[in-house]
């Protein structure tokens, strides 16, 4: 890995250093980068240390410093598990800043834990959702999901520490294992320029369905309910957008895809970094998720001002209003699902009504102005 120097760095005064350590770029460039771009304009010295794919180049265009580290982001090997908290506290005692902002899992956990070592001013958290250890079930989950909470108490549980959570049932787990204050924000946000509201298409109804490609996220669900909708006569479109992720071992192999695609009754097309777009083009946006933390793709549906169905499980249910914006349906449960997209295929009035409630709900709750506001409320708090 190649050393980053900081020493050379000299200033004539000193500015405020923060460090976002997150486990892989891409994610911080859609989940956090308004954040660092915001710091940046505030006169924050701004450091990113973070797993590397192919956008080292584009964030330091933008004047943001990166430090490399090797997250793997797939199994729990000693040894690379070890690597990642050596990497994470070489990072923070090269860098040393005032603000150290940790995000994903293990950032959070192995960023806690070597920074009760450290003299840190400020440690902000961000839980974006338990992971997948915490929707498992049986023995074995059990007995991780308590290791888990552990060390969540310990990483936690040092001074400076302020945690921020996206839903209710997250904040009270984490209030549960640590005295750290506890803000909850609703989810990253959106930039309301770039979502915007125009009437929906009605000449065929499109059903869309954007995520990574997890058994997690409810795919297999709703491509049952595809089926079901489509078995019946249902003149619809539906449509899934997203990657498998090799690293989650609830991931769609290949094999699977391939599968689905000759089945026939969805059409499978890869991320797309045009969701706005996409949205846009579509009816009805469905995330039949097992759980989540706040998840950005109903907020981008609200922004669009597109009905949604979702699961009533944390985080899903939290970002629609239930009957207003979208509908809820029941988890791992694809003929309850194909019910309410049914519903909402029918019913022209409700989908615009749900539209354009969501894109209110967008505009009160998901603004990207709020939640920037929100995190540096957080950063600047006793300056």
């Amino acid at each position: 890995m190649e050393r980053f120097d900081v020493s050379s760095m000299a200033r004539k005064k000193p500015m405020t250093k923060i460090l976002f350590i997150v486990n892989v770029d891409w994610f911080f460039i859609s989940h956090r980068l308004p954040l660092a771009l915001e710091a940046q304009q505030r006169g924050y010295d701004v450091y990113i240390a973070c797993g590397i794919t192919d956008k080292k180049a584009y964030l330091e265009s933008l004047g943001l410093k990166v430090y490399p580290l090797e997250l793997s982001r797939s199994g729990m090997g000693i040894k690379s598990e070890l690597k990642a908290f050596s990497d994470i506290y070489k990072a923070l005692r090269q860098i040393n800043p005032d603000i150290a902002h940790f995000v994903t899992i293990k950032p959070v956990l192995y960023g806690g834990i070597a920074s009760r070592f450290l003299s840190i001013p400020k440690k902000v958290f961000s839980i974006s959702g338990l992971g997948f250890i915490f929707i498992r079930q049986g023995f074995k989950a059990s007995i991780l999901k308590l290791i888990v909470k552990v060390l969540y108490g310990f990483a936690l549980g040092g001074k400076n520490s302020h945690v921020i959570v996206q839903n209710p049932d997250d904040a009270n787990v984490i209030m549960s294992i640590t005295k750290a204050p506890i803000a909850t924000i609703k989810g990253s946000g959106v930039d309301l320029a770039q979502y915007t509201y125009i009437q929906e298409n009605n000449e065929k109804t499109t059903i869309v369905m954007a995520c990574r490609l997890l058994k997690d996220k409810g795919v297999l669900e709703y491509i049952e309910a595809a089926k079901t909708l489509k078995n019946k006569g249902l003149d619809a479109a539906f449509e899934l957008y997203g990657d498998a992720d090799i690293y989650n071992p609830a991931t769609l192999t290949n094999q699977d895809i391939q599968k689905i695609q000759k089945e026939n009754f969805i059409s499978i097309h890869e991320f797309s970094d045009n969701i706005a777009t996409i949205f846009s083009n579509a009816n009805i946006i469905v995330l039949p998720s097992y759980r989540e933390g706040l998840p950005k793709v109903l907020i981008e549906a609200a922004a669009c001002g597109r009905a949604t169905v979702t699961t009533n499980v944390p985080g899903c249910r939290d970002a629609i209003e239930d009957n207003i914006t979208g509908l809820l349906c029941c988890v791992k449960d694809a003929q309850s699902l194909a019910e309410q997209i049914e519903k909402l295929i029918l019913d022209t009035d409700l989908r615009k009504s749900m539209g354009k409630a969501g894109r209110e709900l967008a505009e009160r709750e998901f603004d990207i102005v709020k939640i920037i506001r929100q995190h540096f409320e957080i950063y600047e708090a006793g300056k």
